[in-house]
């Protein structure tokens, strides 16, 4: 089924759903980058739309967190502002190399609102964001072709 789709929707659809996959929609792009392959899509049409979508979805998740407010944080998840601060203390340290890590599953998402959120580097966020999917997805074909090829 998911290998028919990839043939219709081919780079466009493995674009979209790495896109989704890089927010906070719970989504795998990794199986949909390895049945792009398996379906015979052009290995770096799907490395470029699969870093991109998913880039693209990371920096959606940043600029959510940088639309985000103290003030509703406390008041609608009644969030402390002591936790708040803690949390800003550990992204200050860390700063923007978080944005390396967040391809990571489920945390990456939290890592690239809390960026935003605290305010870290734009720029270098959005490289460091681009950086480590990258990385990611040349992993996965990396990965698919050794087993494969």
């Amino acid at each position: 089924m998911m290998i028919e789709l990839l043939q219709q929707w081919g780079v466009l659809g493995l674009f979209l759903g790495s896109f989704l996959a890089a927010t906070v929609v719970p989504f795998s792009s990794d199986v949909l980058l390895v049945g792009a392959l398996a379906a015979g899509c052009d290995p770096v049409s799907c490395i470029v739309s699969a870093t991109v979508g998913n880039w693209l979805g990371g920096m959606s998740s940043y600029l959510l967190g940088w639309l985000g407010r103290w003030e509703w944080l406390e008041r609608w998840l009644h969030v402390k502002p002591e936790t708040l601060e803690r949390q800003r203390e550990r992204v200050s340290r860390w700063g923007v190399w978080l944005a390396l890590l967040t391809w990571v599953p489920v945390v990456g998402d939290i890592f690239a609102i809390a960026l935003g959120f605290y305010r870290v580097a734009p720029l270098r966020c959005a490289l460091f964001i681009l950086i480590g999917k990258a990385a990611r997805y040349i992993a996965w074909a990396g990965i698919y072709w050794g087993i494969v090829g």
